[in-house]
Parts: C-alpha cells; structure tokens; sequence
C-alpha cells in the first residue's frame, strides 16, 4: 500500500510491480548464494553421484577402465563373509555404544544441573572429551590399557587381580572400543541433556513434591517425558556415527585380532584403499546408506508416537 501525495489516501500497488520486484530479489538471492551452491555441487553432489555409478562398475582406481558389472557389486555383499561380520560387528556396537552414551550422558547432567560451588568448572571438564580428537583418545586408550606398562592392568594388578589384553583380544577388543567411544561422545551428551532439564519447569516439580512424590518418581514421571525431543536428537545423532565408526577402529586394532573389531566402514575402506576394490566399496557405501535412511526414517516415525513436545 502507499499513500496519494495529493489526497493522502492510500493506493493499491500495481500486481505486476509486485511480481517485477519478487522476481528481482529472487534473482538476486540465486546470484548471492551462487558461488556456495557451485561448490556444493561441484564437491559435494558430483562426487556422490559418480560414486553410484562406480558402484555398478569394476574399478582399482588406477587403470582408466572400469567395465560395467550391473549389481553384480550389490550381489556379491550378501555372499562376503567378511561383510556379514562387519556388520554384525556394527550391529553390537551401536547396541551398546548408543544407549550407554544416553544413560551416562543423563545420569551426568542430572548431577550438574544444580546450583552449587564451582559448578561451571565440572561442567566444562564433562565437555573436555569432545575437545581431544578421536586419533588422540585410540592412543589415550592404547597406552592405558597396554598389557604391560598400562594404567588399568597396572591397577588391576595391585588389587590383586590378572592383567588383560584388551585391544589384543579378540573377545574383549570391540567392547574396549565401545568404552572408549561412549567416554567421548558423553561430553556431547551431557551438554544436550543439561539444556533440556534446565528447559523442564521447575513449578511442576514443587507442585509434585507437595503432593508426597519422591525425587524419584519426579524423575520419571516429569523429567523424562519431557526430554523426549533431546532423546530423539541424540538417538538419531549418536546412530548416524555408531553405523559409521571408522577412527577409533583404524587407530587402535586395525580390524583387531581375527577381524574382532572389522565394523562396515573400516572394512569399505580396506576394500577400496588396500585391496583396490573401488566398486565393491562404493557398493557398500551406498548399502550402508540405504540402511542408516530406513533407520533414520524408522526413529522418526516411532518418534511421533512416543516424543512429548513441551
């Protein structure tokens, strides 16, 4: 609307100036963002795309030919021992990786979110494991846990009891790496769990404590129905890199003893970068992919049901 300068009297403006402006500002935004949507598709879009077609071709990603074999690459997952192991070793280890991160993350934050003496600083030595980058803690945890100079069997020993292999057995090394892994993610957790108890309204924790209820039964009766959407985040977030577990493994076991430790993305990246199966590994990316969507898809649908948005 503007105003008649002879009569004051509003005006309608014109439709078609309104569409000339509309499109003017839609060009112009196209010409800002333009730089970023190129390299978006030249390094991003690009390389995923002719990943899918190497995934129907055979390649060692040096001689220029690369015959096409169809899903011949797909077919061959289902016949792979050492895939169906990986996976199966994927499949533990997001098990246990992901809940136990949640619990520990949830028990942590529940004690840091009160008010006492120098509450900031826990808070912040809670988050120092996501500042030490995932190669640093596979050697944090390759020198405690050495069988013969490491802190734990150092430990173990005084109290009298046998040193272990750890990362050298084949029984014990994937759940030292799901120890190792949900000590570095729970910063993340506790940070993401503290925001929603302090979101959680303190009027209907007194009104419970005035009806008798105990801490506990606050808890859960309150609490935790209303950390629904961080659940969900972290439910999500902390699947997504379970599935994808790749530096931990290649920093500390290499596959493990008798492939004890050999998860789906270590093992895609043997094959592409060690024995020069590009094909085959960029069949199992997308494998992978078609998984982590379905599981994805499948969080968010339960999460209709089961999350209380406050």
């Amino acid at each position: 609307m503007v105003a008649d300068t002879t009569t004051g009297v509003p005006q309608q403006r014109h439709p078609s100036l309104l569409r000339r402006l509309g499109r003017s500002e839609s060009v112009s935004g196209w010409v800002l963002a333009s730089p970023g949507v190129i390299l978006i598709g030249i390094f991003g879009l690009l390389p995923v795309l002719m990943s899918l077609q190497l995934s129907f071709q055979r390649s060692d990603l040096l001689s220029p030919e690369t015959p096409w074999v169809g899903l011949q690459n797909y077919r061959k997952l289902a016949e792979d021992p050492v895939f169906l192991e990986a996976t199966r070793h994927t499949i533990v280890y997001t098990g246990l990786f992901v809940p136990g991160t949640m619990l520990v993350g949830l028990l942590v934050a529940a004690a840091m979110n009160r008010s006492v003496r120098f509450i900031s600083v826990y808070r912040t030595a809670a988050y120092v494991t996501m500042a030490v980058s995932t190669i640093s803690q596979g050697i944090i945890f390759l020198w405690l846990t050495d069988r013969d100079y490491g802190l734990v069997n150092a430990a173990l020993n005084a109290v009298g009891l046998p040193s272990q292999p750890f990362l050298s057995s084949p029984s014990q090394a994937l759940f030292v790496i799901v120890a190792m892994t949900i000590w570095g993610w729970t910063g993340f957790s506790v940070i993401v769990y503290l925001a929603a108890l302090q979101g959680v309204p303190a009027e209907l924790h007194e009104a419970a404590a005035i009806d008798g209820a105990s801490a506990f039964t606050r808890f859960r009766t309150i609490t935790v129905p209303l950390l629904g959407p961080a659940n969900l985040f972290l439910l999500v977030w902390l699947t997504l890199n379970a599935l994808q577990l790749f530096d931990e493994v290649y920093a500390t076991t290499r596959g493990g003893p008798l492939r004890a430790t050999t998860v789906i993305v270590y093992y895609l990246w043997d094959r592409a970068f060690v024995h020069f199966d590009a094909g085959y590994a960029a069949a199992m990316a997308y494998a992978l992919f078609v998984v982590i969507l379905v599981i994805t898809a499948v969080q968010f649908r339960l999460a209709r049901r089961h999350v209380h948005y406050s």
